[in-house]
């Protein structure tokens, strides 16, 4: 069974569950990019990219820039 992504933890980095969920499309898109794959290899697993966008916000690898 694989992990779940830290949620909470990525919704302390933006104002509403709205904004977070934009911001791990637009990470998922970026990650795509990189590759036509829908997993990234993990140390002992596959990660979906959708995981990983919102992994990348909670530990701030990614920073959320809101719009005006």
């Amino acid at each position: 069974m694989s992990k779940r992504p830290n949620i909470e933890k990525a919704l302390e980095k933006v104002d509403s569950r709205y904004q977070l969920v934009h911001a791990a499309v637009k990470r998922a898109l970026q990650l795509l990019q990189e590759g036509d794959d829908f997993f990234i290899r993990g140390e002992r697993e596959l990660i979906k990219k959708t995981f990983q966008a919102i992994e990348d916000i909670a530990e701030g690898k990614v920073k959320v820039v809101k719009r005006k």
